[in-house]
């Protein structure tokens, strides 16, 4: 227990001796927080309108508190309009700079209380009524635009030094020292939960904002991961394919000279090498999918399960119209898998944003590209918004983007749903 309240000591002793510090560094500068950007306007976009309503209100005060020391407080002519001016002047500008603005309006306060003479009329002494209105604007600015911890200090700081300045007894505040008091309070509260408020909100959509490219980062790397897979699955064909034949080669050649056999054997040997780096770089990816044995290591699918596709749609209940144009050739595998998936996702989209509509899937050959073409037309009924964002859209254009082609989706002019993928094709085999 010892122990305990001397660590507690010496947090304490440490926190008085670093307080004239903090007190330094708060209150004797001239900087303001940058404001919040919420979606809505900021007060700094409020500011020229505050500004305006200030500077119309800032000449009827200054008049007011002119003439409220003349009357009351017996103070000079000359005096009283520095005074009343200076006051109206930092309300001012505690729009741009509060704490200079604080530091006058209590340079105030403390003068007219040492200047004024109470027998000379029934004011209450320190603070008049201009003088509580402006410090408590001035106070509620520093709160909007400074930390909490300033606008306290700050606020502390007029208490006592409006207490040590009233001719009152100093544990004994009138009644309208007291109202004052509490009018500087408020002003503090309001300021620092208006900023609290305005900070929370600030940090919520900034959060969201982060979020969302988030969700959008993950749901491309797993679109690209996926895209890599079936990349892994055609290239480590083709390459079995190369190490097969290297090796079979020899034993359909009669006589076949060393050198041939030397040149085969080392097709294979790169062939197997490659095959080994591409599944130990790639193949990693293959432990992260969901999907059964079975269903990994089966065949992927092409244009040529296109009518099988189809039919599973229709039998979920939607219209699909098939049109093909130009002859079919072989064309790379890449290509093939794309055009699939392509047709495979606009088809989902279809059953999930625009269900009830008609579709048609177009298949173009063309000399030197493959065109796919989806559209659908206007739904009856607008589809609930999604919960989540999809990544349908974007492995289209990524899948066209790795294979040098051009995709482009958009609403058609009769209020359906277009999407148009164009893919670069080799010369035909």
């Amino acid at each position: 227990m010892h122990r305990l309240w001397a660590g507690a000591g010496a947090q304490l002793t440490e926190r008085l001796r670093d307080l004239p510090r903090s007190l330094v560094h708060d209150l004797w500068t001239t900087a303001v927080d940058p404001p919040p950007r919420p979606d809505r306007p900021t007060l700094r976009e409020w500011l020229p309108a505050v500004l305006m309503l200030l500077v119309m209100g800032a000449v009827p005060l200054a008049i007011f508190s002119v003439n409220t020391l003349v009357a009351q407080y017996a103070l000079d002519t000359r005096s009283s309009v520095l005074l009343g001016v200076l006051q109206s002047v930092a309300l001012i500008a505690a729009l741009y700079r509060p704490v200079p603005a604080w530091w006058a309006v209590t340079t105030v306060m403390i003068l007219v209380a040492l200047t004024a003479r109470p027998e000379a009329g029934d004011g209450s002494l320190p603070w008049t009524v201009s003088g509580v209105v402006v410090q408590a604007g001035v106070l509620l600015m520093t709160a909007l635009r400074l930390r909490p911890r300033v606008a306290v200090e700050a606020l502390v700081l007029s208490v006592l030094a409006g207490l040590a300045c009233t001719p009152d007894d100093f544990a004994h505040p009138t009644t309208d020292t007291r109202f004052a008091v509490a009018v500087l309070v408020v002003a503090v509260v309001v300021g620092v939960a208006l900023r609290g408020r305005q900070v929370a909100r600030t940090e919520l959509v900034v959060q969201e904002e982060r979020t969302a490219r988030e969700r959008s980062r993950r749901t491309l790397l797993e679109e690209r991961n996926r895209i890599a897979r079936e990349l892994h699955d055609v290239v480590a064909h083709h390459m079995s394919v190369i190490s097969i034949q290297a090796q079979v080669a020899p034993h359909l050649v009669e006589h076949p000279s060393d050198e041939l056999k030397e040149n085969l054997a080392g097709i294979r040997e790169n062939a197997v090498d490659a095959l080994t780096e591409l599944r130990r770089v790639l193949g990693v990816l293959r432990s992260e999918d969901a999907l059964s044995a079975e269903a990994r290591h089966s065949p992927q699918p092409t244009l040529g399960r296109l009518p099988e596709l189809l039919d599973n749609v229709r039998g979920a209940g939607l219209r699909v119209t098939e049109e093909l144009t130009g002859t079919p050739r072989p064309i790379p595998p890449g290509v093939d898998l794309s055009a699939f998936r392509i047709v495979q996702e606009s088809l989902s989209n279809a059953m999930r944003h625009a269900p009830g509509t008609a579709v048609r899937v177009g298949i173009a050959y063309r000399p030197g590209c493959l065109a796919v073409r989806i559209t659908n037309t206007a739904p009856a009924d607008p589809a609930p918004p999604p919960r989540d964002i999809g990544h349908g859209l974007l492995g289209m254009r990524e899948r066209t983007a790795m294979l040098g082609g051009d995709f482009t989706n958009g609403a058609t002019p009769d209020g359906g749903y277009e999407v148009m993928a164009i893919l670069p094709l080799e010369e035909p085999v």
